[in-house]
């Protein structure tokens, strides 16, 4: 919870003070002080095409924002992910131990106005459309069917969220499969036993081996937090490797950590613990959005709190922890297959539309749980909004607009990899 609701200053990035002036210098001053080695396979990851680094790079849509969206603003204020796009939906297992299909991304989690978030998502299908082979009439098409959910949720006014039984296609096919997995199928993929202890197993691209003081770090942050939840035998460290996950964050510090759990040979539970920066959204917000944030402890506090607000049922073991003075989101580790593999559309659209439609609803479901929280807009007011045909249409065109951006400032980014070979 934010220690008060007084309005805090936020302190803008170096990026923010004085822009650089091309694409390549805004990318690297956001990422200087993460660990080099993956930021160089962040930027790989990154010139694979526009999709992928507009997941990289939320910092220049915000930093873009006020020169672009011209009108967006004028919207109730609501809890926003601050990075919302197609692939920052996906499944987990809840503290209650059933599936559910719900945003899962708060990095970027902040208080602003109720158009961000749609308007990122709709960005993002236009970039997405190359790989998901999609001409333009198509990604129109979503972008209808994604807006009519999103304002018909809210204009609904009561937040729902998405179960087994009643969801519908991709998303169906999806909770199924994530309700099929055990737990202990998780520990065969990520785990070993060695001298009849059970160790992390190192996987190329996904983990990697840390030193050994690194791991006495780790084991001591979860020891202190152990100790204040009450479950200290619950929390015994077994084992701790670096991770390599997602496009945003990478190069931020991030480890996996297996613990003892109930206990036993199938008791043991794996974690992932992900350092909180801040975010992107408020960094580069204008004065009157980062005026309006509470005053949080911490960045993961930031993090957990909203996301518990948002979300119908938090992650299991969801909290903030620190870390050699740093703070880091605990949660248990969800398998990397639980995303919606939209690409498995099989040419027919009704499938993307009826997953699309289905987000649309959740980014209006989360808007609506967070409402009168903290400066958040009530439930009339996004009613009232959800009516708005005026914002409808600068939604539309702002996202046809800024994805050409997207588009140019990829490309942009490529020509300075080529130039630093060369």
């Amino acid at each position: 919870m934010p220690t008060s609701r007084e309005p805090v200053q936020h302190r803008r990035p170096t990026a923010a003070l004085a822009r650089p002036t091309s694409v390549r210098a805004r990318i690297d001053a956001y990422n200087g002080d993460r660990i080099p080695e993956l930021v160089e396979r962040k930027y790989e990851k990154m010139a694979k095409d526009p999709f992928v680094f507009f997941r990289g790079t939320a910092h220049l849509f915000w930093e873009d924002w006020p020169s672009a969206a011209h009108g967006l603003d004028d919207a109730p204020l609501a809890w926003s992910c601050g990075d919302l796009h197609l692939e920052n939906f996906g499944s987990y297992r809840g503290e209650n131990r059933l599936a559910y299909f719900d945003l899962n991304d708060f990095d970027d989690a902040a208080l602003a106005p109720a158009t961000r978030d749609p308007a990122r998502f709709l960005v993002s299908m236009h970039l997405a459309a190359r790989s998901l082979e999609l001409d333009e009439e198509a990604v129109a098409d979503l972008g209808i069917h994604y807006l009519d959910a999103y304002a018909a949720a809210l204009a609904d006014g009561k937040a729902r969220w998405v179960e087994r039984a009643t969801a519908r296609g991709m998303v169906r096919d999806l909770l199924h499969r994530v309700k099929r997995r055990s737990r202990q199928e998780l520990l065969a993929e990520r785990t070993t036993l060695k001298g009849g202890r059970r160790r992390l197993r190192i996987i190329a691209d996904r983990t990697f081996a840390l030193p050994r003081r690194r791991q006495r770090d780790v084991a001591a942050c979860i020891d202190v937090f152990a100790e204040s939840s009450g479950a200290p035998e619950f929390y015994v460290v077994e084992d701790v490797v670096g991770r390599i996950a997602g496009t945003g964050s990478l190069g931020v510090p991030r480890y996996v950590v297996l613990i003892r759990g109930s206990g036993g040979a199938r008791g043991h539970r794996i974690l992932d613990l992900k350092q909180a920066r801040p975010s992107a959204l408020v960094s580069y917000a204008s004065a009157a959005v980062a005026g309006v944030q509470p005053r949080w402890r911490d960045q993961a506090t930031r993090v957990v709190s909203i996301q518990e607000r948002a979300q119908a049922i938090a992650p299991a073991l969801l909290a903030p922890v620190s870390l050699s003075g740093a703070q880091f989101v605990l949660r248990e580790l969800q398998p990397t297959q639980d995303r919606l593999a939209l690409d498995r559309w099989n040419g027919r659209l009704n499938r993307l539309r009826t997953a699309v439609a289905t987000m649309g609803r959740l980014t209006a479901w989360a808007q609506l749980r967070s409402r009168s929280r903290d400066g958040s807009a009530g439930g009339d007011s996004l009613i009232d909004f959800s009516r708005d045909r005026r914002i409808r249409r600068g939604l539309v065109r702002f996202a046809t607009e800024y994805a050409a951006q997207v588009e140019r400032d990829w490309r942009s980014f490529i020509e300075s990899r080529l130039e630093s070979r060369s």
